[in-house]
């Protein structure tokens, strides 16, 4: 019996290792073009969604920098979610459609604010 209970108790263990492994938390940085504190705003907030643990850009930079849990969003999925809002990221450019809806200010391609 006690055979039995050592063997349940070590699949049990092994089965918690395991899913830890899949539970990684990864810290990320990305190049996502801006100007201001508006943009700031809105990258950080197109990359709030289910796994992100946080995300921070600094506006001078130009550095996104994202903790997600890898089991939940993937980096694409996060890559994917800053274009829709409109901002570039290094040199992939967000669709023309939805750039040209951010305020002016915050056209970063033709122009620079003083940040």
């Amino acid at each position: 019996m006690k055979k039995i209970f050592f063997s349940v108790l070590l699949m049990a263990c092994s089965l918690v290792n395991a899913q830890d492994k899949t539970n990684t938390v990864v810290t990320s940085t990305l190049t996502v073009h801006g100007n201001c504190g508006e943009c700031k705003e809105r990258i950080e907030t197109a990359v709030d969604m289910k796994g992100v643990k946080a995300a921070k850009w600094d506006v001078k930079s130009e550095v996104l920098t994202v903790t997600y849990k890898s089991d939940k969003v993937t980096l694409d999925q996060i890559r994917e979610a800053i274009l829709k809002s409109g901002h570039d990221l290094g040199d992939e450019k967000a669709a023309d459609v939805v750039y040209n809806k951010l305020p002016k200010c915050c056209q970063f391609r033709d122009h620079k604010c003083e940040k």
